[in-house]
């Protein structure tokens, strides 16, 4: 699993994928039996698809913001 950097900038995250996806053909490659490729996020997931992801994490498209709460709010 992989986690691009939080940023706006879909050639940062591009990047980030492809390289992954890099390491995981190289594996293969060496004798290694990967089939999945975890990669991608709420913000992130139409780039890590393109990409080859066969997982994401979509956590806040189904749950929402993450809450936050301090002591003096409770």
């Amino acid at each position: 699993m992989t986690m691009a950097p939080y940023t706006d900038d879909k050639r940062i995250i591009r990047n980030c994928f492809i390289k992954l996806r890099g390491i995981k053909e190289e594996l293969n490659k060496s004798g290694f039996d990967i089939n999945e490729l975890s990669m991608g996020m709420t913000n992130d997931y139409e780039l890590a698809i393109e990409e080859g992801a066969t997982m994401l994490r979509i956590g806040t498209a189904i749950f929402g913001e993450k809450l936050s709460i301090s002591s003096g709010n409770i």
